[in-house]
């Protein structure tokens, strides 16, 4: 049985994992799903990945599945503790020295002139569901301030020697595909892996990403 530690993206909460909670947990694994400290304005980059780690405890093998913004806090937690694999799902990816309100213009991700939540994240996603996690997160989005976080730094000199692996959604909007396949060759020299989905397919399409993060499993 293998632990998976989910780390969601900016503006986004532990809720946004639970379709895909559910679908692990019935493929025989274990599921650790955090909010990020992003209310506290003097919380760190270190101080999210050290909730992640508090929150896994000692259980292994462990597994950091890493979303959008939180691709600055998965590999920090590959730092703190002892990691089987990371997994980014249309995530960031930092340079060192990077800081995450930097990485936007220093990415070259082009802009988007989506304006609706809705047909920019989650227009594969039912209206219903995706109007509750809009709400959900929404109302935790007012009390969010990441000043420190958004600002600092990336702390690691380089890249977590540990597996990695990155997803690509092929029907992302906000990460568009060819910005992604460009943005992982660039900063992590592969290629990386693609299923359909939105920016949001744990929501649209939990038992294929479940799949997929259980077929990229290190051996052993």
């Amino acid at each position: 049985m293998t632990t998976f530690a989910l780390i969601h993206g900016g503006g986004g909460s532990a809720f946004d994992w639970h379709l895909l909670e559910a679908e692990l947990r019935g493929r025989g694994h274990d599921t650790v799903a955090v909010d990020l400290p992003m209310s506290d304005p003097r919380a760190t980059l270190w101080d999210y990945a050290d909730a992640v780690v508090r929150a896994a405890g000692d259980r292994r093998p462990l597994v950091v599945v890493a979303h959008s913004w939180g691709g600055f806090v998965g590999p920090l937690v590959c730092a703190r503790a002892r990691v089987a694999a990371l997994v980014l799902v249309s995530a960031m990816i930092p340079r060192p020295g990077e800081a995450p309100d930097d990485w936007w213009e220093r990415s070259g991700r082009p802009s988007s002139s989506i304006d609706d939540d809705f047909e920019l994240y989650l227009h594969d996603v039912p209206r219903e569901l995706a109007e509750r996690v809009l709400a959900h997160d929404g109302a935790l989005a007012e009390r969010m301030s990441v000043e420190v976080a958004s600002r600092e730094p990336w702390p690691l000199p380089a890249w977590p020697d540990v597996p990695t692996s990155y997803l690509l959604c092929r029907d992302d909007r906000f990460f568009t595909p060819g910005f992604a396949r460009r943005h992982v060759k660039e900063r992590l020299g592969l290629v990386p892996d693609e299923m359909p989905g939105s920016h949001m397919v744990m929501l649209s399409r939990p038992g294929e990403l479940a799949d997929y993060l259980v077929r990229v499993l290190p051996a052993g």
